[in-house]
Order: structure tokens, then sequence, then C-alpha cells
């Protein structure tokens, strides 16, 4: 299973209302056979700009990133059910599997390997 990360912004609440939340994000994440590997919150801060949902504009929020294993079919309908939870402003999902090698660097290559033409 592909390694992915889960961003989310939630509306700025108390500490048991966001735990709530999270819970909620992860518990979705189990639903669909994911494998969490951790929970880091990143802080509340002021928003770059207003976000707009649910009929509410939010100026505030709070980040948090969720590290985890899963099946690259879940992503799309996970999304959608982030998407629906109201105290969830932005969910994003990024996959985090892939490490370029040296045999897939676009540089040159390096002075001391001879190139297939010589």
């Amino acid at each position: 299973m592909p390694r992915y990360e889960l961003c989310v912004i939630l509306k700025a609440m108390q500490k048991p209302e966001t735990a709530a939340v999270l819970r909620r994000a992860v518990e979705t994440l189990f639903e669909r056979g994911a494998v969490v590997r951790s929970l880091e919150n990143l802080g509340e801060r002021r928003l770059p700009y207003k976000i707009s949902k649910h009929d509410c504009r939010h100026t505030h929020g709070g980040y948090f990133s969720v590290d985890f294993h899963a099946s690259p079919k879940i992503v799309s309908g996970l999304l959608e059910q982030l998407e629906r939870d109201i105290d969830i402003l932005r969910p994003t999902v990024l996959r985090k599997d892939f490490e370029l090698s040296k045999a897939q660097c676009c540089g040159p290559p390096p002075a001391n390997v001879k190139s297939a033409s010589n």
C-alpha cells in the first residue's frame, strides 16, 4: 500500500471539539482499510485567505497532518467524505511514497560516469 499524507484545516474550535473532528477523520480512514502511522498538530493560525464553507466565513483554522498507508482506490471517496464534514475546511491528500533515485535524476551525468554515446 502506498504512503499518503492527509493535510486538513479545521475550523477554529476548542480542544474537545477539535479532538472529536480528528477522531471522525481517523475513523473514516480506518473504515476504508487505511493504516495510520502518525497524527501531527501543526498549530492554529490565521488563514492566508478567508474560506467560505457551509455558509460561514472562516479567518482562523487548525492545521493537522495524518500520515497513513492505504489503497489508491480509497482516496477519492475519502476526500468526498471529508468534504461533507462541516468542521473540516480543507482536506488534501498527498502521496508521499516516491523518492528520486539516481537513475531518475534529470540533471547531467556526473563527470566520472561515461555516457552511452561515448
